[in-house]
């Protein structure tokens, strides 16, 4: 939750809760009544609080796991019941737009730059420049996803991580056709990697060297122990390194030395759209990516 400040974000709650609703729309194809109670009951929490805080229009957004449970539609009846608030499906296409403009607050580009997002489930990626409009696209691959179909042991073998690491290269080969002169990861798979090198935290980059010393660190480390020791949910510790994999093949997709970290994105965006768009911010995404700060 946060309010705008000019063009700014002033953060009031900023809160997360791993639920793995990727692995379970994954392994049955729907997230079933008791994925659906924990989600509900979750968001419910999440409005009321934006409410108690003056929140007047509260927007709920749904992303990879939901636009492909087959039970999509009961969470979305289930989500609106309980909380009062309105769930927005987003396209992959919406989701990139939204996450370009938490990254540049609604500046115009003045270089091409990509900007994407490695979850659970699938990656998001949104192009810009100065001159053509905005290009979108995800893919289907993510951390979890990798990480579920590769990944038998705790602490993941090197084995195991190299397989990953081939097989986020191959499904990176898809990605947008792209020169970018900068390249912008937002979300947790690149927010958790910095934790894990504090070198790189303290400037909020990450090279191909980087990511490979931080999957050498995290697979000597069972996943409960690289959670106490790098302040890392259990769960993400333990696909982390399928986010380091894909991350590393998106900078050997566009023949980039690295990658800078974002703190915003999906959610930045969305508060800043609707603030300048009012209730139209979903049909003019297009527009809004392309900035309009001057």
């Amino acid at each position: 939750m946060a309010v705008v400040t000019g063009h700014r974000l002033q953060t009031l709650v900023d809160e997360s809760v791993f639920l793995g609703l990727g692995s379970a729309s994954a392994e049955r194809g729907y997230l079933g009544r008791a994925a659906r109670g924990e989600l509900v009951a979750t968001l419910v929490r999440y409005a009321d609080t934006a409410r108690r805080l003056g929140a007047v229009n509260v927007i709920l957004l749904g992303t990879e796991p939901i636009r492909r449970a087959a039970d999509a539609g009961a969470v979305v009846q289930e989500v609106e019941a309980a909380s009062g608030a309105p769930l927005h499906v987003l396209t992959h296409e919406e989701e990139a737009y939204l996450t370009l403009i938490g990254v540049t607050e609604g500046m115009p580009v003045a270089h091409e730059t990509l900007v994407v997002d490695v979850g659970g489930g699938s990656s998001e990626f949104c192009i810009v420049d100065a001159v053509r409009p905005p290009r979108a696209a995800g893919l289907r691959v993510g951390s979890a996803m990798l990480t579920d179909r590769i990944v038998s042991h705790d602490p993941a073998t090197l084995d195991e991580v190299d397989a990953m690491r081939s097989a986020a290269f191959v499904a990176v080969r898809d990605a947008p056709d792209a020169r970018p002169g900068e390249i912008v990861a937002v979300g947790g798979t690149a927010s958790n990697l910095l934790k894990v090198l504090p070198a790189a935290a303290l400037d909020r980059t990450m090279t191909h060297e980087r990511i490979v010393e931080a999957l050498a660190i995290l697979a000597s480390e069972p996943a409960t122990v690289a959670a106490e020791r790098h302040l890392i949910n259990p769960i993400r510790a333990r696909i982390l390194p399928a986010g380091g994999a894909i991350l590393d093949a998106i900078l050997d997709r566009y023949a980039a030395d690295r990658i800078r970290v974002s703190e915003a994105g999906v959610r930045e965006g969305t508060i800043l759209a609707a603030t300048h768009a009012g209730h139209a911010w979903r049909d003019r995404l297009a527009d809004l990516a392309h900035g309009w700060r001057v």
